[in-house]
């Protein structure tokens, strides 16, 4: 879900594949050798060895990586931000919303996609605004209407989606990230540095008028 993996794959000029939420589409790539490690937003990770997340793997990664590196993991990290810069990354979750409500929320963002690129919300210029649809080149499949995503100048992202559509109502993820390129501001506290982003992805979709909600029912 983080743009970090991308700057990465650039600088190194190797493959990557930005798929959507779920294990299958990764199994596409394993088996065909188009991919040799994968992960999502929620922290589950693997490789070709198997076609599903391997939590007993990924501590293993991580321990070698320590242990060939010989630093922490904050070193570690804080050169990472140094060479591509900081991904300031956090996801809101608003539960149990009315289904209807949160349709609702959903298509009156769809219907102004075309509109969005060009204008600026909170200072932050819009540079394309669509909703993910994956192309999967193993397969040839196409999975549509999988997260709107806003796309801003610089870098920096929100996304929206759906999620437990059903009798007890719906889930709003909306995954917000700020890419900060200046060192000298890679410190900050999380939800301080995604402030305008925040204040942005409600302007644009009108979270609070739609879903009754002050604040998220959960943030990670």
């Amino acid at each position: 879900t983080s743009g970090a993996a991308d700057r990465v794959a650039e600088k190194l000029g190797i493959g990557i594949y930005e798929t959507p939420t779920g294990w299958k589409f990764f199994g596409n790539l394993l088996d065909a050798g188009m991919a040799t490690i994968c992960g999502e937003e929620s922290a589950g990770t693997g490789s070709n060895h198997v076609r599903e997340k391997d939590g007993l793997w990924a501590v293993l990664l991580w321990l070698n990586i320590l242990a060939v590196r010989g630093e922490s993991a904050r070193q570690i990290v804080t050169e990472h931000w140094a060479t591509y810069g900081r991904n300031y990354y956090s996801r809101h979750d608003y539960e149990e919303v009315e289904t209807e409500r949160a349709n609702k929320l959903v298509d009156e963002l769809r219907a102004k996609l075309a509109s969005l690129p060009g204008t600026s919300v909170r200072g932050l210029k819009i540079a394309n605004a669509d909703d993910f649809a994956y192309h999967d080149p193993v397969d040839g499949s196409v999975s549509k209407n999988q997260g709107i995503r806003i796309l801003f100048e610089g870098g920096s992202r929100v996304v929206f989606r759906l999620s437990g559509t059903g009798t007890s109502g719906a889930t709003l993820r909306v995954y917000i990230e700020r890419y900060e390129p200046d060192q000298a501001r890679h410190d900050l506290d999380t939800q301080e540095a995604l402030a305008d982003l925040i204040a942005a992805a409600d302007d644009i979709a009108g979270i609070k008028s739609h879903t009754g909600r002050d604040k998220p029912s959960v943030i990670t």
